[in-house]
C-alpha cells in the first residue's frame, strides 16, 4: 500500500502561503502558513497532522491489539501531543481513554503498551513517544 499527499508553498518563509492535498482528497487545498504553524492563523500545520496521524494511528491499532487478546473496545479515545522545540519533533504523547468490557487494568496497560510501540507512525517517529491511558 501506498499513499501520497501534495505541499505547495509560495513565497518566503515568513510571510509566504501554501496548501496541502492527500490522495483521498480529506484535504484539499488546505491552507497552511508560518501563522497557522507558530502563531494563531488559520488553517493546519505539519505538527498537528502528524498529532492526528499519531493518534489515529495508534488508535486503531489498540484496537486490532485488543481484539488479538479478545476483547472489543466500546469505545477508545486518543489525544496527541506533539512537541517542536529547536526545529525538531521532540516527543509525542498519546492520552488514551477506553471503554473496553471485561478487561484487566494490566491487559489493558499491556495492549496500550503494545500498540505505542507498534503502529505504524510509532515507528516512523524518531522521538521519545509516552502514553497515559485511562480504563473507564
Amino acid at each position: 500500500m501506498k499513499r501520497y499527499a501534495n505541499a505547495n508553498w509560495q513565497g518566503t518563509g515568513k510571510e509566504g502561503k501554501g496548501t496541502l492535498s492527500t490522495q483521498s482528497t480529506t484535504l484539499s487545498n488546505t491552507q497552511y502558513s508560518f501563522n497557522s504553524r507558530f502563531a494563531d492563523g488559520v488553517g493546519t500545520n505539519p505538527e498537528e497532522l502528524a498529532a492526528a496521524a499519531h493518534s489515529g494511528c495508534f488508535t486503531m491499532k489498540l484496537s486490532f491489539v485488543l481484539n488479538a487478546a479478545g476483547f472489543t473496545a466500546d469505545n477508545i479515545d486518543t489525544r496527541c501531543d506533539i512537541a517542536l522545540e529547536d526545529g525538531a519533533i521532540t516527543s509525542s504523547h498519546l492520552t488514551v481513554k477506553a471503554t473496553v468490557p471485561g478487561i484487566t487494568k494490566e491487559q489493558f496497560d499491556a495492549a496500550v503498551a503494545d500498540a505505542e510501540a507498534n503502529c505504524p507512525i510509532s515507528k516512523l517517529f524518531n522521538t521519545k513517544i509516552t502514553a497515559e491511558a485511562t480504563l473507564v
